[in-house]
């Protein structure tokens, strides 16, 4: 399916020239007539390159402010005609259309005006017409036009007819014409997702341009990409490439240290997407080795991420734990230096974005899409349910171990004590179990449960968790409620003095 055809005439309009001026100056060469609109055909004459302008084939000046410059069955005619067709080919002779053998365009940037914060008239003026529409008249006519759809793509072009002396195949035009689509829908994406923010219509559409193929996927008999811009997010010093399993501990964290940001120093430990250690202290120093202290079994291989400046005192500490990922806002220099010391270890920069208002995963044959949950439980939301009430340590406590019990699987219990996690019994099918697992673990690494407390991600529907939860020591625990059994909770908290406030907010995380 070689099926060559020399390039002998283009229609160029494109809004970002960075790296047209080889292309133009390669077709000049090669003898190509050049058709060209507005400023392209501006940028060209300046290079000293004949070109035709559009207005010349049409007989229509640019008109509406520039809107409608090439949007004529003359410009339209010479890209969609089928050379193998007679009777296209006659009207061509009939009606002096011009045969365009190529087409390059790149299309107004639609999603950085957006970004930028630009007026909603600015954003509209950037919604590309007639570039999408060459786009498409000739990516779809691959048959015969070769399109070139984004400045990404000159200098593939350039080789191309540089290589080629002009003579493109058909397999390599049909691989242009993928691109284009692949352009035009992701623009069109965009358009849509801008008008559509307060999802008044009930449509999905979902399109990503960056790609990064991982060595695998959860597994590696698996295949794997992230699509997505991972640069805007972070910053990579250092290290190997990050597997499909990093990104979803590095997930996991960045969400989890999102309820800390810009507080009191705070370490968290992630394995397997939950906080197998997590501390707030003074200094990050003692943060991290008191977030070690929750687990330093499950810390082997795990991710780390704290709220503030890495110092060499905390890398000193690190560097002795074998760990995939150490995430953080800045490291000092001496840090940096000493965490470089392992050549696989990720150091990741945080840069703080907003991350999109929905999430999004497959299911069956289709998709599950929901709200972020972006509610984090306060002081100010608690109704204290039980005859005690929690003093100022415990209420500390208690909205630090709801932050963590948020972010871990369910069914969860977090234990936590002095802004310390104890333990967590994470994804089980019982509430009780996720409870005596908690408690074993805290039982194992030493901790004294005498005065802890205790975060549910979802309510009671007995009282057999706040029984187990008093007799380990346990003083206070914080649950959403809502179960029609509620009472016999209250009542046993009530008996035993035990202090209980109700969030009504769930959180689960499945």
């Amino acid at each position: 399916m070689s099926n060559k055809k020399m390039i002998k005439s283009a229609l160029i309009s494109v809004f970002n020239k960075e790296g047209l001026a080889p292309i133009v100056k390669q077709l000049d060469r090669l003898g190509v007539t050049i058709y060209s609109t507005g400023g392209t055909q501006k940028f060209i004459n300046e290079l000293g390159i004949n070109v035709i302008p559009a207005e010349d084939v049409t007989s229509y000046p640019s008109i509406l402010g520039g809107r409608v410059k090439t949007l004529h069955p003359k410009i339209f005619g010479g890209i969609l005609n089928r050379q193998d067709n007679a009777q296209d080919v006659a009207e061509l002779v009939k009606y002096n259309i011009p045969q365009i053998d190529a087409v390059i365009v790149d299309l107004y940037p639609f999603e950085k005006t957006v970004a930028s914060g630009a007026s909603e008239q600015d954003i509209i003026e950037k919604i590309d017409i007639g570039g999408i529409s060459l786009i498409r008249a000739a990516a779809k006519n691959f048959i015969d036009v070769i399109c070139v759809s984004s400045v990404n793509d000159y200098a593939e072009f350039l080789e191309l007819i540089t290589a080629n002396n002009g003579n493109i195949s058909e397999e390599e035009r049909k691989h242009f014409a993928a691109k284009a689509f692949n352009v035009s829908s992701h623009y069109d994406t965009a358009i849509f997702n801008y008008f559509n923010k307060n999802n008044e219509i009930a449509a999905l559409k979902i399109s990503e341009t960056n790609t990064k193929v991982l060595r695998y996927g959860e597994n590696p008999h698996q295949k794997g990409f992230f699509f997505g811009n991972f640069d805007d997010l972070f910053t990579k010093l250092h290290g190997k490439e990050l597997s499909y399993n990093n990104l979803l501990d590095v997930d996991a964290a960045v969400n989890l240290m999102a309820e800390f940001k810009n507080g009191t120093p705070t370490f968290a430990i992630l394995k397997h997407n939950n906080a197998c250690g997590l501390a707030q202290r003074e200094t990050l120093h003692q943060a991290y080795i008191d977030a070690l202290a929750g687990d330093p079994i499950s810390a082997f291989g795990g991710v780390l991420i704290c709220n503030t400046e890495i110092d060499a005192a905390t890398a000193t500490e690190i560097h002795n734990l074998f760990c995939e990922v150490v995430i953080t806002p800045s490291f000092s220099k001496e840090a940096l230096e000493i965490l470089k010391g392992k050549k696989n270890r990720i150091l990741l920069i945080l840069n703080y974005i907003d991350f999109p208002k929905t999430t999004v995963r497959t299911c069956l044959n289709g998709t599950l899409v929901q709200d972020r949950d972006i509610k984090t439980d306060a002081v100010e939301d608690l109704t204290q349910v039980t005859n005690n009430s929690p003093n100022e340590n415990e209420l500390e406590d208690l909205i630090f171990a709801s932050k963590i019990c948020k972010h871990t699987k369910s069914n969860t219990i977090v234990l936590a004590k002095n802004k310390q996690l104890c333990a967590s019994g994470t994804g089980q099918t019982s509430r009780v179990d996720a409870l005596n697992q908690a408690i074993h673990k805290a039982q194992s690494f030493n901790f004294d449960l005498k005065g802890a407390v205790m975060a549910s991600d979802a309510f009671f529907p007995f009282p057999d968790c706040v029984e187990i939860a008093n007799n380990a020591g346990i003083t206070a625990v914080i649950q959403p409620g809502g179960s029609i059994k509620d009472q016999l909770s209250i009542d046993y908290c009530n008996t035993k003095k035990m202090a209980m406030v109700f969030t009504g907010i769930r959180h689960f995380k499945h």
